[in-house]
């Protein structure tokens, strides 16, 4: 009887410990990105990257810490030219359609704020990212942003740049 409320109590404290990451999509209807407009692909779009900041912060994060983040407006990678009449529903990738990502975020550990701020997070250089030219996953250019800036302001606790 004694072991087993040790052990119940000793899974609790686990659980109370470890990292976690809420994401919020703060009004994604009015994202300037088309496909968040979309009722029809927007759940799919917000499912993929909430499930994404999850395996950030399990990768990244220390016990005790968590992570709240409310991405307030998106645009992914490349832009749709329906003006091409095969590729009208392909997102062509240039150097002047980065992704970018605009977020409020907070990092705590318990009660205390250890980084807590809002910037524009964008990648001007995505088309020169090796890993995420030769990779097969959905949203290969803003995944690698996303965790190149989780990395930089939640693990080195960089604050972003001056403008």
């Amino acid at each position: 009887m004694i072991l087993a409320a040790g052990l119940a109590a000793l899974t609790l404290m686990s659980a109370a410990a470890e990292a976690s990451v809420q994401v919020t999509f703060v009004n994604p209807q009015n994202y300037n990105d088309r496909d968040f407009r979309s009722s029809g692909t927007r759940d799919g779009i917000i499912a993929e990257f909430q499930r994404y900041f999850d395996r950030l912060g399990t990768r990244y994060l220390k016990d005790g810490q968590s992570v709240r983040i409310e991405v307030l407006d998106a645009r992914l990678a490349g832009e749709y030219e329906p003006w091409r009449p095969r590729f009208n529903d392909v997102r062509i990738l240039r150097d002047i359609t980065p992704p970018r990502f605009k977020l409020r975020y907070t990092l705590t550990q318990g009660k205390r704020v250890l980084v807590k701020g809002e910037e524009t997070v964008s990648d001007i250089n995505y088309l020169w990212n090796p890993s995420a030219q030769n990779s097969s996953e959905r949203f290969a250019y803003e995944k690698d942003m996303l965790r190149d800036w989780f990395r930089k302001r939640f693990v080195e606790l960089k604050g972003p740049r001056a403008s």
